[in-house]
């Protein structure tokens, strides 16, 4: 009986000195910096704080829009509006002593309705965020005021309005109409005040 082993017995060939196994291969490729990994985890922190940064931005955007569409809605048809509230105003200002003095109910009653209705409009415009400007005795403000003429007068300061032809209206904070008005010319300025303490009166 012949004791010589088998060529597919024998023990497996020797590896080529210095060549790495293959389980070392596959180790020495999963190895990954550690510093790399930290430097990804901060840039990854980072995308998501932006992401989260825009996220609050646009939620804040979006409300402040609806916010506005909400106000500012109506802004066309209360403009409308506001040429019916001008003739309200324009007939109980035509309405003379006589017809408010007549003894007649039908007369009466008609002007009581006008004046009913004239107010249950403007409370109707103020529910929705709309106010009515009479800047009389104010100081002209060119936001809020449109001036159409001066009126020479001494006896108020200049720039003052002395009349309201035309009351303005605003919408939130935001104008609707401005008030046309006329202002004073002419009229003395606000005096400084005096320093205090400053007393040079001769006694």
């Amino acid at each position: 009986m012949n004791d010589t082993p088998r060529p597919d017995a024998m023990a497996p060939e020797s590896e080529t000195p210095g060549e790495p196994r293959a389980s070392e291969s596959k180790a020495s490729k999963a190895y990954v910096d550690p510093s790399f990994l930290v430097d990804e985890a901060a840039e990854m922190k980072n995308r998501l704080l932006r992401a989260l940064a825009d996220m609050e931005n646009l939620r804040k955007r979006t409300e402040r829009e609806v916010a506005d569409a909400r106000q500012y809605g109506i802004s066309s048809f209360a403009r409308d509006i506001l040429s019916v509230a001008d003739n309200f105003r324009r007939a109980l200002e035509s309405i003379g002593p006589e017809l408010r003095n007549s003894e007649e109910p039908a007369v009466t009653s008609l002007i009581e309705g006008v004046e009913l209705t004239e107010r249950d409009l403007q409370k109707a415009l103020e529910k929705n965020g709309i106010r009515k400007i009479e800047p009389m005795g104010e100081k002209f403000d060119p936001n809020l005021h449109q001036a159409m003429y001066e009126v020479p007068d001494a006896s108020v300061p200049s720039g003052s309005v002395v009349q309201v032809i035309q009351p303005g209206y605003v919408i939130g904070e935001r104008i609707l109409r401005p008030a046309m008005v006329a202002i004073a010319k002419g009229g003395p300025k606000v005096a400084a005040a005096a320093p205090a303490g400053n007393d040079n009166s001769d006694d």
